[in-house]
């Protein structure tokens, strides 16, 4: 038996225990279903109403211009919740949320590890004696704590990466385009390829200006790459040329930031990330890959490794640029280019956890031929790495949060619609002290939402609503204001805080709205998880109070006693 075959076999059982680690680590999904726990941020409190409603709505193959009644009384466009080619849409239109939001989990970690693994294996950690180096950090980097719907909006990167690089290279092999197509199917332009792609284009500029030729092929490949994307999201390319009412997006100001806040975002996004690509890396592969940047300037191996120093530099950048993005020094260039501000350029470093993770396999194999002694150590960073990023688990971050069952709590929203006793669809209601994606999930109308693209007349309309408790609060003026995706009743004495829970003792004492302008937009209902005590000065009556053992809130009803 020959010393390779034997490395290959060792290799292949390597695999095989790496996806059965990746079934384990989303087994709760599927073990514990309803009374899983659960991101809340951007996951429970949005987009997983979202695909109940979208499927629900019967607009899920909807014209471009149509509308989900659902919501703010329907002014909130079809293409708001994204398109129908979409293959995480499609799971939860053919499944329980619990088993669509764990195949999703799978399929997404799943392709992570297998992007990852084929392109260090094809383009940057070769040998066979390394197979280890690669199969442990394709691990760590699927078992990191992406997005939900992002999907492999980031994750899928470096299969992206794979594919065209092989194109580059020359390669004709028709499953690197099969790839890139199949990709557009369970991703997003906007939450990652579109910077991607981007900065493909840019490396073939590069290779132009170097004397690498047109490489006509790689170029096509990012056209067609392009061209897919913009079929699978054409709502989005139709609303960003075709419809110009002014929608919410057109107050969203993002350049705040002095320099030296600036400069500390930026090293605190370089050390810890950020909350939508988490890489996970501060603790381990950090002090791994700047020791291994100290032996190659030690050793003086700069031409041995350009790709290992460049992809430092690039890690480096993308941390400044996303933290400089928000640099108040933009303010005359968005105020001369709406577009800078409408649309997120600072998502470049939607890139980082791919760079981390290729840095991180370089890194130890630097390490590895560094001394003999170093072997044992590469290890254990490994080992160490995957245990870090493994207890990053949803089940185990978020067990002191509600669980989906309780976050949703459809017996006690049932009971509520039960008590109400009109169809839904003939009132309208609201939230507070709670997500609107509750009522929404549960089939409630709501004129309260999440939602980050919305026309700005109701913006508007709803900010009457609120406008004395934004008054009190600046913050929450300039929250609402300056970006309006929450169009939340906002409460000067709850500020921005949405999940008061059953055991909560808050109450609401000073709370002052125009209930006048809430009813005239088809406002009945209040739906509050705090007793408010001077309901009736905002002429509300309580009509009942809701609690379950299903629920994590206590809700208290409130009709609107305003006469037609």
């Amino acid at each position: 038996m020959s010393h390779t075959g034997t490395l290959k076999r060792r290799e292949y059982r390597l695999i095989i225990i790496a996806l059965l680690l990746i079934v384990i680590f989303v087994s709760p999904y599927f073990i514990l279903g309803e009374n899983a726990h659960l991101r809340v941020h951007d996951n429970l409190d949005s987009n997983l109403a979202w695909y109940r409603i979208l499927a629900e709505s019967g607009q899920m193959l909807g014209s471009v211009d149509a509308t989900i009644p659902q919501i703010i009384n329907g002014h909130l466009q079809r293409g708001a919740f994204g398109t129908e080619f979409s293959g995480i849409v499609w799971l939860h239109a053919l499944f329980p949320p619990m088993i669509a939001y764990g195949l999703s989990q799978f399929i997404t970690r799943v392709f992570a590890f297998l992007g990852m693994y084929l392109l260090l294996k094809k383009h940057f950690i070769t040998n066979q004696e390394w197979a280890w180096i690669r199969i442990g950090v394709s691990l760590a980097f699927a078992l990191t704590p992406f997005w939900p719907s992002g999907m492999l909006s980031t994750l899928g990167m470096p299969l992206a990466l794979w594919a065209l690089l092989n194109i580059r290279a020359g390669e004709r092999s028709w499953v690197n385009w099969l790839t890139l197509t199949l990709l557009s199917l369970y991703a997003s332009i906007v939450l990652g390829f579109f910077f991607f792609i981007s900065a493909m284009g840019i490396l073939w500029v590069v290779d132009v200006i170097r004397g690498k030729g047109w490489n006509l092929r790689f170029l096509s490949a990012l056209i067609y790459f392009t061209f897919i994307f913009m079929v699978v999201e054409y709502r989005l390319v139709y609303s960003f040329l075709f419809m110009d009412e002014p929608n919410s997006r057109d107050e969203y100001f993002h350049a705040r930031l002095s320099f030296l806040r600036a400069v500390r975002l930026s090293l605190k996004n370089y050390v810890l990330g950020h909350n939508h690509v988490m890489s996970v890396h501060g603790l381990i592969i950090l002090p791994v890959t700047l020791l291994s940047l100290n032996i190659v300037v030690l050793k003086k191996r700069w031409e041995q490794e350009k790709v290992f120093i460049f992809l430092h530099i690039l890690n480096a950048v993308l941390s400044i640029w996303y933290a400089f993005w928000f640099y108040k020094g933009w303010i005359p260039l968005t105020e001369r280019f709406h577009f800078l501000n409408t649309f997120n350029f600072a998502r470049y470093h939607f890139l980082r956890p791919m760079v981390i993770y290729v840095l991180f396999a370089i890194s130890l194999k630097i390490l590895w031929e560094y001394r003999a002694g170093w072997k044992h150590a590469c290890l254990f960073f490994l080992a160490a790495q995957l245990l870090f990023v493994a207890s990053f688990n949803e089940e185990i971050v978020y067990r002191k949060k509600p669980s989906f069952q309780q976050f949703f709590a459809e017996k006690q929203f049932g009971d509520i619609k039960a008590y109400i006793g009109l169809p839904q669809e003939n009132y309208r209601v609201a939230s507070i002290g709670l997500h609107p994606a509750i009522a929404q999930f549960n089939g409630f109308y709501t004129l309260d939402t999440y939602n980050n693209f919305y026309p700005l007349s109701y913006k508007y309309q709803f900010r009457e609503i609120i406008e004395k408790e934004l008054e009190k609060d600046h913050k929450l003026r300039e929250y609402f204001d300056e970006w309006g995706g929450r169009c939340y009743i906002f409460l000067d004495e709850l500020g921005k805080h949405y999940m008061f829970k059953k055991n909560s003792k808050k109450e609401i004492k000073r709370m002052e709205l125009n209930m006048q302008a809430f009813h005239d937009m088809g406002g009945r209902f209040i739906i509050s998880s705090l007793p408010i005590k001077n309901a009736a000065e905002n002429q509300l009556i309580h009509e009942k109070t809701f609690d379950s053992s299903e629920s994590a809130w206590k809700i208290y009803l409130y009709r609107v006693s305003i006469s037609q």
